[in-house]
């Protein structure tokens, strides 16, 4: 179970400052330059949340094309991601630390009984509002990555 309510769209982002691979990240500050994708992730390195990510660094070019960024989360620490970082060949946005679970107890994927994350991808627009939050994220799959980019404004 989960430590809160996940943000639904419409409403208000939580918002955040958490160390990361690429200098401490903000939410309120990135929201202002465009739309963010929030990637949610249990642990560095395990398989499906591996995939997760890297289905992401696949899609980055078309993502900062419709004028938005991803940010990974984990409670992993900066040393552990970086390592998997460098063993996935690079990723082209930061992974943020939430060491202590609270930016995703503020979106409600915490998981108090793992301590960890859940996977969970939220699309934040430039005003700071939820478009899209997916709180059972499946990686891979062709319907959730199409719901991230319909929020992002891509059109099929």
């Amino acid at each position: 179970m989960s430590g809160g309510e996940s943000p639904r769209p419409g409403a208000p982002a939580p918002d955040f400052r958490l160390p990361s691979t690429e200098g401490e990240v903000s939410l309120g500050e990135w929201a202002g330059r465009g739309k963010v994708v929030l990637a949610f992730y249990a642990e560095d390195g395990t398989p499906a949340c591996a995939s997760e990510l890297e289905g992401f660094k696949a899609e980055y070019e078309l993502i900062r094309e419709l004028g938005a960024g991803v940010i990974g989360i984990s409670r992993d620490g900066l040393a552990s991601h970086r390592a998997f970082a460098e063993r996935a060949g690079g990723f082209p946005f930061p992974l943020a630390s939430d060491v202590d679970l609270k930016v995703g107890r503020a979106y409600g994927v915490d998981d108090p009984d793992s301590r960890r994350h859940r996977r969970a991808v939220f699309v934040i627009g430039e005003g700071g509002s939820v478009l899209h939050a997916d709180t059972r994220f499946q990686p891979g799959s062709v319907p959730a990555m199409t719901a991230v980019f319909e929020a992002l404004g891509l059109e099929f």
